[in-house]
């Protein structure tokens, strides 16, 4: 947990002692490790009175039996562990699930009350966190290939039905994949209005010499947002922009993602833009149009259809981009992949499914911007 939390530490390690004492720790460790697997399930209290707020757990849910994810709930030892904390602290327990390099991020940032995933103790880790007293030891083991099982290679009926049938680990994928779409289309939307403006306010100061200070602005942007990895910037806005604020990790990742977009799709347009002949702002002006006016009816039809390909390349960009969302605890299409090949170790088939899903996406993404380039061009002739 953060530094700052000794309050909590204290808290943890007393309730960490008390249910050492009573039996509790190990009877949650023998329910998932040893021949009693199953059969000491720890159930909480009904009576318990949990009036002191939540206790926000961050984990990464592919370490089973510590952590993992079963009927759609993160469940382990650990999990139950916390559960057992949360009871005896009068809290209630909430569970974030996110990938392992962002735990201690989100610990420090305060969008998790602790962190917990098998993490071992290092003098390193103890310059910048907190850990509480050790609670279970693990040893290391190396993992082979088990050369003496040959079940069909890589793909066969009896791999597709533990990858995807068994415990119904398909709605891994297709809820991830409701997920994956619908960052993407809000992305899209707020990716085409930001870039819209700031290509026009960049044209604009161009051609006309106004709107300096604000297209310096539009410049810096640009250039921070075009000069840093997505998965940084996504990072950033969720870990530090809205730090202290309980929004809603899908959104925060929509609007991420959307923002990065329109930097990109800012210097498309304005690119468009610059390609229509000056002779066409005359004509626009000669008829009596304002400035506004000629973009808007003589200009802009022009550029969306020279830019009309660059557009539809951009958005399938931005649809494969989606699936580092996983680093903030979006379980989009690729984490559940990912949340499959822990609880399977097969490292074919959920990749490849998600693999396969991705193309088949993006293919009906091409074929939509194929037809609205035909229809522009018969409705050019």
């Amino acid at each position: 947990m953060a530094k700052e939390n000794k309050e909590l530490l204290a808290d943890i390690n007393a309730a960490l002692a008390e249910i050492t004492a009573n039996g509790t720790l190990e009877s949650i460790i023998t329910n998932y490790i040893g021949d009693e697997t199953g059969k000491t399930p720890y159930v909480s209290p009904k009576n318990i009175k949990r009036d002191n707020g939540t206790l926000v757990m961050a984990t990464n849910a592919a370490f089973e039996p510590y952590e993992y994810i079963e009927n759609g709930e993160v469940v382990g030892i650990d999990p139950d562990i916390v559960q057992a904390i949360a009871d005896i602290l009068g809290k209630e327990l909430v569970i974030e699930e996110m990938e392992f390099d962002s735990i201690i991020t989100a610990v420090q940032t305060g969008k998790a009350d602790i962190g917990a995933a098998g993490m071992t103790v290092t003098e390193d880790r103890l310059k910048n966190i907190d850990f509480t007293n050790p609670y279970t030891t693990a040893k290391q083991v190396i993992v082979v290939r088990n050369g003496s099982e040959n079940i069909g290679g890589f793909i066969s009926v009896e791999k597709f039905r533990s990858n995807f049938i068994d415990d119904n680990r398909w709605q891994y994928i297709t809820k991830g994949l409701f997920t994956t779409i619908r960052i993407s289309f809000f992305a899209v939307i707020i990716g085409v209005i930001a870039g819209f403006l700031l290509a026009i306010i960049r044209f604009t100061c161009d051609k006309t010499g106004k709107w300096k200070i604000l297209n310096a602005l539009c410049r810096l942007y640009i250039t921070i947002i075009r000069g840093t990895p997505a998965m940084i910037q996504l990072l950033i806005i969720y870990y530090v922009v809205f730090a202290s604020s309980n929004i809603d990790a899908v959104i925060v990742a929509t609007i991420a993602f959307g923002l990065n977009s329109s930097a990109y799709l800012a210097e498309i347009v304005r690119a468009g833009i610059s390609s229509i002949d000056n002779g066409q702002f005359e004509a626009g002006r000669s008829l009596g149009f304002n400035y506004v006016q000629t973009m808007r009816y003589f200009i802009m039809p022009q550029a969306i259809r020279n830019i009309l390909p660059a557009l539809g390349n951009e958005f399938i960009v931005l649809l494969k981009e989606t699936s580092i969302a996983g680093y903030i605890g979006i379980r989009d299409l690729t984490r559940g992949g990912d949340l499959i090949r822990s609880r399977t170790y097969d490292a074919f088939m959920p990749l490849i499914a998600v693999a396969l899903i991705y193309l088949f996406m993006v293919i009906i993404l091409e074929k939509i911007v194929s037809r609205l380039e035909r229809r522009l061009k018969n409705g050019r002739k």
